[in-house]
């Protein structure tokens, strides 16, 4: 549901630069626990998402009813807020405990069409809340596909609404005239394409103006900077076509587009954690120009608390330099959060589901506001003022997206565009990875193989993948044996070399994180995305080896410089997060949490997104 007073306008001149803006900083949130508290987090949860810091506690007895909800990370805290308000409540004449767990929305509306699978996708729900509508409509178009009932209805009333917007360092922005200047998709567009970079607008020392995209496949905005790119190619403002999106002079226009991205990262709000890190160490200005988030993170941003996790409120100092937002003149999309139930529900759940609904729609509105979400029907809040970089009379145009099918068609052939990847995956070996796992019958290594190959599929003709195992002495004196070599990637390859793996000897960390970097760094290109994927359960064991400080610098780049990306997966109790998150944070990339040896499908699937 949309402000009624809103008028729609023309997609092109928003849509071009909305692929250009759509987000872009070029590492990843890091979240341990659900949480940045502190700002000292490099660390992405299994699914992309961020989970809970703390559980909820149930205000039921073994007789109540428990509804799962599944809901978009950037309101996921702020749901369980209200839920822990509202919990408790009879419905029918039985207690009700609502559960949220948070799942980006790609993620979940894959789960969805696929058939959710708990041992992979986590509880399925009972009402799923993305954090747009467009996730509904691709839904719809992937189950009718597959000739399944949709699990969902089509249509859902919305909870909470934020406009996108593009964020900028607020000196930035004013550069180019903000606020007294009312800015667009042009200017942005302009100084995106000048050679010249910042020196455009007398700032030399702000370099290149730096951009990145989400992953159209798990992000909101990523999808509407995908969409943006084949508008924008067709020169159309609406009505785009499945055979818009196959026209040859189309495809090559978003090929040009994607090989302008720096990296993918799987959800936007993710980035706002590693622009933090770099205000802290006030490299902001070099690392961002601009991103495409909600209006409410660039609240939580400039709160100091960018993963918007009311429980974290209030741990960091603001930042040095803050957001702002700006709201292009040609229009602006709605993040409309539906709120779906799904089918099928039994009757105490789906008056339970129902009422927990009212209660968002009341005296839930109030909880939103406090986190500059604006209500279901698009008003703004208190929290929507000039004094926190926000507009409340805008945006004064809202667009809209195409049809569901068109929808599809358009993340089908990003896949076959987007920029290609060389990447080299880098698994631990160690002994300790042959240790059983509790109710599966196979051990960690094995179930990091399994991972491992299932991930491969995310992998285009167009990537380069190479395999290393580590452990200790693999060759010679080195910790390290290369398996594949860095190649167009052959799957079949890949795979039998991977299923051949068997756990021997310790863990020689250091020495392989150096050496698989270099290894990239040899080979990296400005037309690829440049990476290192490196598993590992444990901690550094070679005591000959280059010690962590002097690592660290050897992994370190000057501030804005673009270079290999070094992805850790802390896979089991054992391993050494911290060393870990150090280890990506400075190059700016994430570090993983699997734990919990079970969720290593869902993590490679979530590191792959970055590709």
């Amino acid at each position: 549901m949309y402000p009624p007073a809103q008028k729609r306008r023309s997609f092109a001149p928003f849509i071009i630069a909305i692929i250009l803006a759509g987000a872009l900083i070029v590492g990843l949130r890091v979240l341990f626990g659900g949480s940045d508290a502190g700002g000292s987090a490099n660390t992405q949860d299994p699914s992309g998402s961020q989970e809970s810091s703390s559980a909820q506690g149930a205000a039921c007895g073994d007789d109540g009813v428990k509804l799962n909800v599944v809901a978009s990370s950037e309101k996921a805290e702020v749901l369980r807020t209200i839920a822990d308000a509202y919990n408790g409540r009879e419905v029918g004449g039985r207690c009700v405990d609502v559960v949220v767990t948070s799942k980006a929305s790609g993620d979940a509306m894959q789960a969805l069409a696929r058939g959710w699978d708990t041992r992979r996708d986590g509880p399925k729900p009972d009402v799923w809340t993305p954090a747009s509508a467009g996730w509904v409509s691709l839904l719809q178009q992937r189950v009718a596909v597959s000739d399944q009932a949709s699990p969902i209805p089509a249509e859902n009333p919305t909870i909470a609404t934020s406009p996108l917007v593009i964020a900028m360092p607020k000196p930035m922005a004013q550069a180019i005239g903000w606020p007294s200047k009312k800015v667009g998709w042009t200017q942005i567009l302009d100084l995106a394409n000048d050679p010249k970079g910042w020196a455009k607008y007398d700032h030399p020392e702000w370099g290149p103006f730096r951009l990145g995209k989400t992953n159209p496949n798990y992000s909101t905005s990523g999808l509407n900077a995908t969409i943006g790119a084949y508008f924008a190619a067709t020169g159309l403002s609406g009505d785009l076509s499945k055979q818009d999106v196959a026209n040859a002079k189309t495809r090559k226009f978003v090929s040009g587009v994607e090989r302008s991205i720096v990296h993918y990262g799987d959800i936007s709000l993710t980035f706002l954690s590693n622009l933090q890190h770099a205000d802290d160490s006030g490299t902001a200005m070099s690392y961002i120009s601009a991103v495409t988030i909600e209006e409410k993170s660039v609240w939580d941003y400039n709160q100091g608390n960018p993963t918007g996790d009311p429980k974290t409120l209030g741990q960091h100092a603001k930042p040095k330099i803050p957001l702002v937002a700006i709201y292009p003149t040609e229009g602006t999309l709605l993040s409309d959060h539906p709120y779906a139930e799904l089918t099928g529900l039994d009757p105490a759940k789906k008056a339970a589901a129902d009422d927990f609904l009212k209660y968002l729609r009341s005296d839930g509105q109030r909880e939103f506001a406090k986190y500059a979400f604006r209500s279901f029907d698009g008003k703004a809040g208190d929290l929507i003022t000039a004094a926190n970089g926000l507009d409340p009379k805008e945006p004064a145009t809202t667009l809209s997206v195409p049809a569901p099918d068109v929808l599809d068609e358009i993340l089908k052939s990003w896949g076959e565009l987007r920029k290609p990847a060389n990447v080299l995956v880098v698994i631990d070996t160690s002994g300790s990875m042959g240790a059983a796992v509790p109710g599966t019958g196979k051990s960690k290594l094995d179930l990091a193989k399994q991972a491992a190959v299932n991930a491969l599929s995310q992998f285009g003709p167009n990537d380069k993948v190479g395999l290393w195992m580590f452990s200790l002495r693999q060759d010679g004196n080195k910790d390290y044996r290369q398996l594949v070599p860095m190649k167009k990637i052959a799957k079949d390859e890949l795979r039998s070399r991977i299923r051949d793996l068997i756990p021997n000897g310790g863990t020689g960390l250091y020495d392989t994180a150096l050496a698989s970097y270099q290894d990239v760094l040899k080979r990296q290109s400005d037309d690829t995305i440049n990476a290192v994927v490196l598993l590992t359960d444990g901690k550094n064991e070679d005591n000959n080896s280059i010690s962590l400080d002097d690592l660290l610098p050897d992994l370190g780049t000057e501030a804005g410089q673009d270079t290999v990306r070094l992805f850790t997966i802390a896979y089991g109790a054992d391993a050494d997060l911290d060393v870990l998150k150090q280890i990506s944070q400075t190059t700016n990339a994430a570090a993983y949490d699997s734990r919990e040896p079970g969720s290593i499908d869902r993590v490679f699937t979530a590191v792959l997104s970055n590709f």
